[in-house]
């Protein structure tokens, strides 16, 4: 797959550090998928969810931080839209805006 805005991982592992492995264990793992679907994503990785709108949410680090997505499985890219915390993932799933990331 095709990621865009690997930067956000590097401002995001920054202020994390105890981030930093689980986020390039996710890139390593993604960049190297072949994925033409979402049951294919789940082969990978077991915690995905899907959220809609072409958006799909990675649990990783013990599922400490989440990391909100937009694929578009016709021309292999993956876009992330956001890296979270788990506390942060709440507050904007509660206040129902995930999908507009």
């Amino acid at each position: 797959m095709v990621i865009i805005t690997k930067g956000i991982i590097h401002a995001f592992a920054a202020r994390h550090k105890n981030a930093t492995v689980p986020l390039n264990d996710w890139f390593e793992k993604t960049k190297a998928g072949q994925w033409s679907n979402f049951s294919e994503v789940r082969l990978t990785f077991n915690s995905v969810d899907s959220i809609g709108n072409d958006r799909y949410v990675f649990n990783i680090g013990g599922n400490n931080f989440r990391i909100v997505t937009m694929i578009h499985f016709n021309i292999r890219t993956l876009y992330i839209r956001a890296i979270l915390t788990h506390r942060e993932y709440d507050a904007l799933h509660k206040a129902n805006k995930l999908t507009g990331l």
